[in-house]
C-alpha cells in the first residue's frame, strides 16, 4: 500500500438510514477533518433519531470482498470499525484488520444504539474481548461498553481508569475511556496508554441532540491517525470536534437528534 497520500480511512460499520450515526456519520466526519473515506459495511439499519426498526446484515463474504477491494486499490492510512453485529462478523473484520498489517485500527466497540437497540449479540462479547481488541490501536469504550467488556462496574471517573487497565491487559495499545454516562456537571475522558494519561475535560452539554457521539469521536480520532498526527494530537482535535458539533446540531428529528458534522466547511 503505498503511503504518498495520508489520510485515508477505511471504515466497517454499519449503515445508518438516519445519517446521524454509522457509516454515514463516519463519512461525513473523515471529510470534514480532511481526509479521505472509504468504506466496507456490516449492515444496513432501518433508524431515524426514535430509533432502530430493522437490521439487515450484510453477507461475510461480501464485507470481506469490500474490505480487500478498498485495500488492494486505494489503500488506508487507518482503518475504523463500528457495528459489527455478531461473532462471525468480529471474525470477517478481524482478519481485514490482519490483512491490512501495519495500518492503525480505531475499534469502536458499538454495543447498544442510543435508543437503546442492541446492536452487538451478547455471545459475540467474548470475540470481540479476544479478536478486536488485541488488534486496537484505540480502543474507545463508552462507560457501559467497557463494563460488558470487563466484567467491572463503571460509574466513576476512577472506575473508567480500572476498565482501561483491564482493557489495556487485554492488548490495546490504547483506549480512549469516554465518560459521557459517568454522572457529573463536567464530562471527563481519559486516554491510557502504557506510558500514561490524558483527560480530556469539558461542561456537560444538555441536549438530546447526541445521536452519533461515538461514532464521530472514534472516525474524527481515524482521521487525525491517517494524516499522522499522534494519538494524543488525534484525539485532542476529535474531542473538540465532536465537543462543537454538539453545540451547533441542527435540531433534526423528534428523538436524539444528530450532531452537526459539516461545520467546519462552514468556519
Amino acid at each position: 500500500m503505498s503511503q504518498a497520500h495520508k489520510g485515508r480511512v477505511l471504515v466497517i460499520a454499519g449503515s445508518d438510514s438516519g445519517g446521524g450515526a454509522g457509516i454515514q456519520a463516519d463519512i461525513k466526519t473523515i471529510t470534514a477533518l480532511g481526509g479521505y473515506a472509504a468504506t466496507a459495511i456490516t449492515a444496513v439499519t432501518v433508524q431515524n433519531t426514535l430509533g432502530v426498526t430493522g437490521v439487515h446484515p450484510i453477507p461475510l463474504d461480501v464485507i470481506a470482498a469490500q474490505a480487500r477491494a478498498v485495500l488492494d486499490d486505494i489503500g488506508a492510512d487507518a482503518i475504523k470499525t463500528g457495528m459489527l453485529g455478531d461473532a462471525a462478523v468480529v471474525e470477517t473484520v478481524a482478519q481485514a484488520l490482519d490483512y491490512a498489517a501495519g495500518v492503525p485500527a480505531v475499534v469502536d466497540p458499538v454495543m447498544v444504539a442510543k435508543g437503546g437497540a442492541p446492536l452487538l449479540a451478547e455471545a459475540a462479547i467474548g470475540a470481540v474481548k479476544g479478536l478486536m481488541i488485541p488488534r486496537a490501536t484505540l480502543l474507545t469504550p463508552n462507560a457501559p461498553e467497557a463494563a460488558a467488556l470487563t466484567g467491572l462496574v463503571v460509574e466513576t471517573t476512577d472506575d473508567l481508569r480500572r476498565a482501561g487497565e483491564a482493557l489495556l491487559s487485554l492488548g490495546a495499545q490504547a483506549v480512549l475511556m469516554k465518560g459521557g454516562h459517568v454522572a457529573g456537571e463536567r464530562v471527563v475522558d481519559v486516554l491510557m496508554t502504557s506510558a500514561g494519561e490524558t483527560t480530556f475535560e469539558g461542561e456537560r452539554i444538555e441536549t438530546r441532540h447526541t445521536h452519533g457521539t461515538g461514532c464521530t469521536l472514534a472516525s474524527a480520532c481515524a482521521a487525525g491517525l491517517a494524516k499522522g498526527l499522534t494519538l494524543e494530537e488525534a484525539v485532542a482535535q476529535a474531542w473538540n470536534y465532536v465537543h462543537e458539533a454538539m453545540l451547533r446540531a441542527p435540531g433534526f428529528g423528534a428523538g436524539h437528534g444528530p450532531l452537526d458534522h459539516g461545520w467546519t466547511l462552514r468556519t
